[in-house]
């Protein structure tokens, strides 16, 4: 059945071959048609084609789906004591993940699957059609199994991270930990699309990161990469050199990491919600897209220094304290969350792509930037599954 959704006054595509000829694709008076879950056709609202299901619009602006590539959606407890601390003046170093470990270790599987559910309706309710969730708070080979078979229920992209952090039970035993990540929980947690590794001061350093990278890539799994975060101790140029889909977090970098970025397939994850609730300077997204790197956004959802489900928060922050423009974090938070992942699906609305989208309750687009901290998705239709939450599509 095909679904025409016209009156849009502002269509945001990824396409830089339609409307103004910009990044996003911008068309004006515009219309779209679905069918089978995928865009079936784009274009002027004055040319649009017939089908079996009319909505108006309205004028309201629509926007692709965003696509969450760094969360840490499943989780037991709350670090709300960090965050007062840290906006006292308290400087994070990353010690608070074994807070989360403890509380996750302990928590029910339905206590974890009730939670994590929460968490993503907020995320759809944002508009989040695509997201990214990763173990990580378990740091055991059956609770990390635990938590892959939990993300597998919400997404596909599904990350293995047993390599968050060396456990306490592991003290003064680095090594032995990092070959039981790389070795048997690797394989218990074989179901997982992607391994990520914590490459930072206090966490794992490179010659351990690439350990657990190198194992991953053998066991078939995609890269990625938590770098730089705390410190600059060469993690981008590890990413770069592993060919990670994406190297996230970026707060420390130097020239030669941008040139290597732009020069490779390795996409920028940027995360503004880490730096406000952590109080950390924020890196410059300005220079990541002078120099040509691609970027992305994600929320970095967790309990200790990222609380953030809201992506139009995320793209606010980029604006206004990253040198972004709104064009390019709306951008940055669809389709380049898209290349972070390595979809070619998902972050636009070309015909063939599927329909994976956000209606407004705007008139542009801008408004996410524009109106901080007022939720103005009205309306999140996800390919196969349709009109997953609504508030103003009218017949």
């Amino acid at each position: 059945m095909a679904t025409l959704l016209t009156n849009i006054g502002e269509l945001l595509t990824n396409d830089p071959g339609v409307g103004e000829g910009s990044p996003v694709g911008r068309l004006r008076d515009a219309a779209l048609v679905v069918e089978d879950g995928r865009v079936a056709w784009v274009g002027s609202a004055a040319r649009a084609p017939d089908a079996d299901e009319r909505h108006d619009l309205d004028g309201a602006a629509v926007v692709p789906g965003f696509v969450d590539s760094h969360t840490h959606l499943i989780f037991a407890g709350e670090r709300s004591d960090e965050f007062e601390a840290r906006m006292a003046g308290a400087r994070y170093d990353g010690g608070g993940i074994a807070r989360t470990v403890e509380a996750t270790r302990a928590a029910s599987t339905q206590e974890l699957r009730e939670a994590s559910a929460r968490r993503l309706r907020e995320l759809r309710a944002g508009g989040v059609t695509t997201v990214e969730v990763k173990s990580g708070y378990a740091l055991d080979t059956e609770g990390e199994a635990r938590l892959v078979d939990l993300a597998g229920e919400i997404t596909g992209e599904v990350t293995f991270l047993g390599a968050h952090v060396v456990p306490r039970e592991f003290a003064g035993r680095r090594q032995d930990y990092v070959e039981l990540v790389a070795g048997e929980m690797m394989a218990r947690c074989a179901s997982a699309k992607w391994t990520d590794v914590f490459c930072d001061e206090g966490a794992f350093d490179l010659d351990e990161a690439r350990a657990v990278l190198v194992a991953a890539r053998a066991a078939g799994h995609g890269l990625r990469l938590h770098a730089n975060q705390i410190a600059d101790i060469g993690a981008v140029g590890l990413a770069v050199e592993m060919d990670c889909a994406s190297v996230d977090h970026c707060t420390h970098v130097n020239d030669e990491d941008l040139e290597r970025l732009a020069a490779s397939d390795t996409v920028a994850t940027l995360l503004p919600g880490a730096e406000f609730c952590t109080r950390s300077p924020y890196p410059s997204a300005r220079r990541f897209l002078d120099a040509g790197v691609t970027v992305a956004l994600a929320t970095d959802c967790n309990p200790g220094t990222s609380y953030v489900t809201s992506m139009s928060f995320v793209i606010a922050l980029a604006v206004r304290e990253m040198g972004m423009s709104v064009d390019e974090a709306l951008w940055a938070a669809t389709r380049g969350g898209a290349a972070a992942l390595r979809r070619e699906d998902v972050g636009r609305l070309t015909v063939g792509a599927r329909a994976d989208l956000a209606v407004l309750d705007a008139p542009r687009a801008a408004h996410l930037a524009y109106r901080p901290g007022a939720n103005l998705v009205s309306c999140v239709w996800i390919g196969d599954l349709g009109v997953v939450t609504t508030s103003v599509v009218n017949s």
